[in-house]
């Protein structure tokens, strides 16, 4: 037994409260190293009168190196002491907070503990979010629904986009397309900026309380929520609290009145004036853009001017949550504020941030409930899109994953496959729609909540920003109807069966240097076989099933058969099949 490799410390993603009633522990051992953990636990204050109980811990995840396991209890008094007993054939070791023991420890003060399950620490993102499909919108390119708000050096739609040029989308325009949205099934749609700003994508905001007179009014935004909320579609909001644009009034009045402004201390200045030199500007700023100053949320004015603009939107327009730009470079202390004011006004409002990376010190439940997954973004296109990962590396990085994170932030995580940010899915499949299809299949089917780009369902393509904010095409001759159909198809899927939302997950099939992989979904008495293959020639899985059981493709295409306790499938290159077993 690699001793070395055990790891476990109390809280974050490896002792935490799932609900009010159940504690999740998890414990990490080198992979195929260790037989069988068990958790020895009980309360501390009647250990001796009691005595421990002992709970078996299952692997639920695996990377290339590690077996992540995991027990659930409910501490009648919602307090946890515990340790962990290890065995490896003849070799045993128990490990409390003092390390490893070759027996078992006499004194449970030294065991781990978690003190008390407090429902103000239970980290719950909202139950919605489990049950949504979301729709991105890029609001100045979806749809033209009144020309006279337009810019006045607006193009005719369809054009070539720039980073500068403009069509017209706006509120209106979504609003008649609201039967598009409602016929694809989405449930929940995720706008970029909408707030007063001089560019096109809106990241340069002017004025946090008013929606951009290019896209309407704040009463045609209500409108447009109510409509939304009518149809049963949520919608969540983009915001920039880490940083203004440079026609910010307060910004224009410290490069005005320098030191003497009485917002000088609204950002970070290093120098007055305000400018730049030598090409980088004499104040912090996203990047080194001069036109997007950094908000020094620590001051108290600024903290109250953001924050009452995240109650606002929530509380009196009707939104139901947050995409929060740049959330990482905005201080923790801020979050914890905002995520007070936002929980509030709605305490089913979803808050999440984006960050490319690891998540943690942001999903402890006190400031995020979610972050946009870019780390299984990467993953799933290099599997199904780029063909640079093989089955087994791509379950790697997916297990740990879902060993990164409280069971909870993996089930709210927001899954995509491309965005204003990334050239568009079709043309990273490089026009194959059967690469794209595949990518789609798995973020459909694994924990999180999906999100379309739009266009995506009609298959409008683009390279890198201006290329994929192209304008929604809405011709029906010019749109990829079958594609539509593969998209709405899909979502109904998932809205319909609750295990491919947040049922368990287990990894049928993965092999080093093999393009196929297998993972099964299981929830409400349902079970769910998802097939892949991400090679360029046919494939076959045989995965365990039982005796009398029986199968069928609800989605996809391939071959099945049943031969006693094996299920076999077989799928051409490039493709996928959703096996339901009854």
């Amino acid at each position: 037994m690699l001793r070395e490799a055990i790891y476990h410390r109390p809280k974050n993603n490896w002792s935490y409260a799932y609900d009010r009633e159940t504690v999740h522990v998890r414990i990490r051992t080198k992979r195929d190293d260790v037989a069988l953990v068990t958790l020895i636990h009980g309360d501390k204050y009647n250990w001796h009168a009691i005595g421990p109980q002992e709970t078996p811990m299952a692997v639920f995840a695996q990377d290339e190196l590690f077996d992540y396991w995991q027990a659930e209890v409910r501490p009648e008094f919602r307090r946890l002491k515990y340790g962990f007993k290890l065995q490896s054939g003849d070799e045993i070791w128990w490990l409390n907070e003092q390390g490893f023991h070759a027996a078992p420890p006499s004194n449970i003060y030294l065991y781990f503990e978690y003190p008390f399950l407090n429902p103000a620490d239970v980290f719950a993102p909202p139950a919605w979010v489990k049950e949504a499909v979301f729709y991105q919108i890029f609001p100045e390119r979806f749809a033209n629904g009144d020309p006279s708000i337009s810019p006045a050096n607006a193009e005719p739609w369809g054009g070539e986009p720039t980073t500068s040029n403009f069509f017209g989308g706006d509120l209106q325009g979504v609003i008649e397309h609201l039967d598009h949205l409602e016929a694809l099934g989405i449930n929940a749609i995720y706008f970029n900026p909408l707030f007063e700003a001089p560019t096109n994508h809106k990241y340069d905001t002017i004025d946090y309380m008013k929606i951009d007179p290019q896209f309407g009014t704040n009463e045609k935004m209500k409108e447009l929520v109510n409509a939304c909320h009518a149809r049963g579609i949520k919608v969540l909001l983009d915001a920039v609290f880490n940083h203004s644009g440079s026609r910010f009034p307060q910004f224009l009045d410290v490069k005005e009145l320098g030191a003497n402004s009485r917002f000088a201390d609204w950002f970070h200045v290093k120098d007055f004036p305000l400018e730049v030199r030598d090409g980088v500007p004499t104040y912090d700023a996203f990047a080194f853009e001069p036109h997007m100053p950094k908000l020094n949320t620590e001051n108290e004015d600024v903290k109250a001017y953001l924050l009452e603009a995240a109650r606002y939107w929530i509380e009196d327009i009707g939104v139901d949550g947050w995409r929060l730009d740049v959330a990482n470079e905005v201080d923790h202390r801020f979050w914890r504020q905002f995520r007070d004011v936002v929980k509030k006004a709605n305490p089913e409002a979803y808050i999440l941030g984006e960050i490319w990376h690891d998540s943690q010190p942001w999903l402890g439940g006190e400031q995020f409930d979610a972050v946009m997954n870019y780390p299984l973004t990467e993953a799933m296109l290099d599997y199904a899109v780029r063909g640079t990962r093989d089955g087994k590396q791509f379950a790697d990085l997916a297990g740990y994953l879902l060993a990164a994170y409280p069971q909870q932030a993996t089930e709210a995580a927001f899954n995509l496959l491309g965005s204003h940010d990334t050239p568009r899915l079709l043309t990273l499949s490089k026009g194959d729609k059967r690469r794209m299809k595949l990518a789609t299949a798995i973020q459909f089917t694994l924990a999180g909540t999906p999100c379309i780009y739009y266009g995506d369902e009609v298959g409008l393509d683009g390279e890198q920003d201006p290329g994929c904010r192209k304008c929604m095409e809405w011709d029906e001759s010019k749109q990829d109807r079958e594609l539509f159909g593969f998209f709405s198809e899909l979502v109904r899927l998932r809205k319909e069966h609750q295990a491919l939302r947040d049922g368990s997950y287990e990894l049928l099939y993965a092999e080093a240097g093999n393009n196929a992989l297998a993972y099964a979904r299981e929830a409400d008495g349902e079970k769910f076989v998802v097939v892949l293959n991400a090679g360029k020639r046919k494939a076959s899985v045989a995965i365990p099933a039982s005796k009398d059981a029986t199968a069928r493709i609800v989605h996809g295409e391939g071959e099945i058969s049943l031969n006693g306790r094996k299920l076999r499938v077989s799928l051409p290159p490039l493709g996928y099949a959703i096996v339901k077993l009854d």
